[in-house]
């Protein structure tokens, strides 16, 4: 069975993403989980560049991997030196990796105005760059930079430049669209006559200029590449790299190619959203396989569809790439979306409740005012349970009072809030202050319920959203304010709309808590 090698550029050239800075310990968290995944090859990182990805190495031959190698990265050696003299092999060798990456120029025009020596030269340093590292490792893998500008524009000199590679024992000649711009249809063709000409591997390393980097990564392993780079999530400089995210399962769901083993793609939705968390990056909701939009219904007729044979509306089952199915709820839901959400709840219900009518005509009219339950779900939860008569109140509020006052120039205002709530049969009222009005108000209200609901202390609020929804209205306009909260183990979205932001804050911020209590309940 025909095997794709997964190559991992995550750590070196998804590092150079803007607002991006992986730790040395980051890194070898990340190698870890690259490895769990099945990937072949992890790259580190260019250890003579600076002192982070030289202790970055010295510290990976420590870790115990069964799948990865790690890959040391670096440039052919310089001109006018020789390689054993060469400050970028010694550093190279010194990581003490068995497989070295070397980038070397390919495009004519790169080596007149950018390495400014002769083309012939460059021949040269290409190969002995190669044949050095050879000497002293077990494989070599050759990245031909900007070899589809360097074709397009100069093909005999291109191809020389990988003959001088392939010459000097590359293991792999990988072909590397560096600016991003080159369209499928070109790579393909490039491609199968480089496969056809050549005896090493091929390989492919594409960017995401143009959007094609997926693209062109599929097409290259169906032309005949056996060798394709890339990173998590896309991640790299400008618009990013390949994203290995969406070329695994492409390649082996899709194409029937294996990369890695099932098991292991099965983890695939973790590794992604573990990368993004190691990065400080928010998860982007409609990334293709693993994204939490992935496998989201909103439609009625496709929920019902659905239901009845998930193949309907689903490419693949998201179970493949550890995702799983969603239905969200909104203004085009229908019964079999509430009857999906009542089994997901854990409410009993049957298909032919008058109720769920009810539910449906009180939800379309709640998102006609602006509420939004596609991204809280735990207030959908209470408003179902409260049209079927099983939710709990656990508190009634009394009122509260907020104050803002900012004393002099330069400083920051100052927020209070005062509360009083009812509980049972006890009344309890008390103040509290924060980076804002709705902080204050949620820190009063907190401190209110804590001595009757000690359990809300694990609540935490991680994001919170404003949506202006009426325009032209100024500041009289209407707003959404969704609220994401968690505890130490789940993690839950609430919602509120008034033409008061603070009404509608409040609004969420209760649902939040009630929706704590509810499931403490259980």
């Amino acid at each position: 069975m025909r095997r794709i090698e997964i190559y991992d550029t995550t750590l070196r050239d998804g590092a150079q993403s803007e607002d991006i800075s992986f730790s040395v310990e980051d890194k070898l968290r990340i190698t870890e989980k690259l490895d769990e995944l099945g990937v072949h090859f992890v790259e580190g990182g260019y250890p003579g560049s600076n002192p982070r990805d030289a202790e970055y190495f010295r510290k990976a031959v420590k870790l115990k991997l069964g799948n990865a190698r790690v890959v040391a990265f670096g440039s052919t050696h310089k001109p006018k030196k020789k390689p054993a003299n060469d400050e970028t092999m010694k550093s190279l060798l010194d990581a003490g990796t068995s497989v070295v990456t070397i980038f070397g120029k390919t495009w004519d025009f790169h080596v007149k105005e950018a390495l400014r020596v002769p083309l012939e030269e460059n021949l040269d340093i290409i190969h002995d760059s190669v044949a050095y590292l050879k000497k002293h490792v077990e494989k070599v893998f050759f990245d031909a930079e900007h070899f589809f500008d360097g074709y397009i524009n100069n093909p005999k000199y291109a191809v020389k430049c990988l003959r001088a590679a392939q010459d000097a024992g590359a293991d792999c000649l990988v072909l590397c669209d560096t600016n991003g711009g080159t369209i499928t249809s070109v790579v393909e063709d490039v491609v199968k006559k480089m496969i056809k000409d050549f005896s090493a591997p091929v390989g492919i390393h594409a960017h995401n200029d143009a959007e094609c980097a997926v693209a062109n990564s599929v097409v290259s392993v169906e032309a005949g590449a056996n060798h394709v780079q890339g990173t998590i999530n896309g991640l790299g400089e400008r618009c990013g790299n390949a994203n290995l995210i969406s070329i695994i399962p492409n390649v082996q769901l899709k194409l029937g190619i294996r990369c890695i083993e099932p098991e292991q793609l099965a983890k695939l939705r973790d590794v992604s959203r573990y990368v993004n968390e190691i990065a400080n990056l928010r998860h982007f909701k409609r990334q293709p396989y693993t994204g939490d939009s992935a496998f989201a219904h909103k439609g009625g007729m496709h929920v019902s569809a659905i239901q009845k044979r998930p193949e309907t509306y689903e490419h693949i089952r998201p179970e493949l790439v550890g995702n799983s199915q969603r239905v969200l709820i909104s203004d085009l839901a229908g019964r079999s979306n509430i009857l999906r959400k009542a089994e997901e709840f854990g409410i009993r219900l049957a298909s032919d409740s008058v109720l769920i009518q009810d539910i449906v005509t009180k939800l379309k009219d709640l998102e006609n005012q602006g509420f939004q339950f596609e991204g809280a779900e735990a207030s959908f939860e209470l408003l179902m349970k409260k049209s079927l008569g099983l939710h709990k109140k656990f508190f009634d509020l009394m009122g509260f009072r907020l104050i803002v006052e900012k004393r002099r120039e330069g400083e920051e205002p100052i927020s209070e809030a005062t509360i009083m709530v009812k509980v049972g049969g006890h009344v309890e009222h008390t103040a509290s202050t924060g980076h804002g009005p709705v902080n204050a108000l949620d820190n009063a209200l907190r401190k209110a319920l804590d001595k009757f609901y000690p359990e809300l202390k694990d609540v935490k609020l991680h994001d919170y959203k404003v949506r202006v929804l009426t325009a032209g209205k100024g500041t009289s306009a209407k707003v959404r304010v969704l609220v994401e909260s968690g505890d130490k183990e789940n993690k839950w979205g609430t919602v509120g709309v008034s033409e008061n932001i603070i009404e509608a804050s409040y609004q969420a911020l209760v649902d939040s808590i009630e929706y704590k209590l509810l499931k403490e309940e259980k």
